[in-house]
């Protein structure tokens, strides 16, 4: 702001000399200077203040804008289809994989047993218990690209099951966080969910990436507290249901991080649900990504100053003890096995 206004300064000045020294090509009665000596005293007085010409040239300069954090408006939800340009079928079973590039398949079971299990295999082998009938369940492709082998089988007795069909599908990707954006079965939400909304009033007043993970991650902690009734009686194949959870304001891990990862997703912030161990404890937890920082593996919550690991479950039941914070800010106490 300096320069301008020794800018404009100069500017007048060379103009009071210029229209002196120009009045009727004489001076001043009294002055003893001549015409011409005024406009050497123009040129001299404008040497003296850096501008070399009298006639300088005024160019409009534009103050550069402040780069902002881009948030989604309200919510960035991205539904998946089945759009059946792409699929595999044997009358009892379907595979759609129309959509593959942007992460995911959707699979649909017709036939007439009541259990059905889904395998889907790169380089570690992922299952699924396929609950719906006649509609199509969404599945990730988390491991990025390349070929997939998928498996669908249906009970035959207890824990025996009988192949339905397989079918390899290549993969690539046309976002590589396409998977960690895209609502699946273990994180399923969709443009109405309470708990897309949710998100986008707590990422409202977030001035950045960092500030919405820390919105979602203080609200998830300090409202919904862990139901450890639900913990000693919950059965294999249990799925988050994210609006149950904002609801009931209670829930275990698996509940915690599902909720805290659609919120995330529908901001548009890549975040990954993993499923592994936690001292002996199967255990659920956050990982997110972070523009200009990277895939935040164990360590992604930023307290201004400190990277800890976002394991909303125990920051929440431990009250954000000490002896729990730095249980959580150790990483070698968690063991990744799946992420959704």
């Amino acid at each position: 702001m300096k320069k301008k206004s020794i800018r404009t300064s100069t500017a007048v000045l060379l103009a009071s000399a210029v229209l002196y020294g120009c009045a009727g090509n004489s001076a001043p009665a009294g002055t003893g200077h001549s015409a011409e000596m005024q406009e050497t005293s123009a040129s001299e007085a404008a040497e003296t203040l850096g501008v070399e010409d009298s006639a300088e040239t005024l160019a409009v300069i534009e103050d550069e804008a402040v780069p902002l954090y881009q948030k989604p408006a309200g919510s960035d939800v991205r539904t998946p289809v089945a759009s059946g340009s792409v699929t595999y079928g044997n009358g009892r079973a379907t595979i759609d994989a129309s959509n593959t590039s942007n992460g995911y398949v959707m699979i649909k079971y017709t036939g007439g047993q009541s259990r059905i299990k889904i395998q889907i295999a790169k380089s570690t082998t992922y299952t699924y218990d396929l609950n719906a009938r006649n509609t199509y369940e969404v599945f990730p492709f988390t491991e990025g690209n390349g070929t997939y082998s998928i498996k669908i089988f249906e009970n035959v007795s207890g824990n025996q099951y009988a192949q339905v069909m397989s079918q390899n599908i290549s993969v690539s990707l046309a976002d590589e966080f396409a998977p960690f954006l895209t609502p699946n079965q273990y994180v399923n939400f969709s443009n109405g969910s309470a708990a897309v909304n949710k998100g986008a009033e707590l990422a409202a007043s977030a001035a950045d990436e960092i500030g919405v993970v820390t919105n979602v991650y203080n609200y998830v902690i300090n409202n919904i507290t862990y139901d450890t009734a639900k913990a000693a009686s919950v059965q294999s194949g249990y799925l988050p249901n994210v609006d149950q959870v904002l609801a009931q304001k209670t829930g275990i891990c698996f509940d915690y991080a599902a909720l805290m990862t659609a919120m995330l997703r529908s901001q548009d912030i890549p975040t990954k649900l993993v499923i592994g161990y936690s001292g002996g404890l199967y255990h659920a937890w956050v990982n997110v990504y972070i523009d200009n920082i990277g895939w935040v593996d164990n360590f992604i919550y930023f307290d201004g100053h400190n990277w800890s690991l976002m394991d909303p479950t125990f920051a929440s039941s431990g009250g954000q003890s000490e002896s729990i914070k730095q249980y959580i800010g150790n990483g070698s106490n968690y063991q990744a096995k799946y992420t959704y």
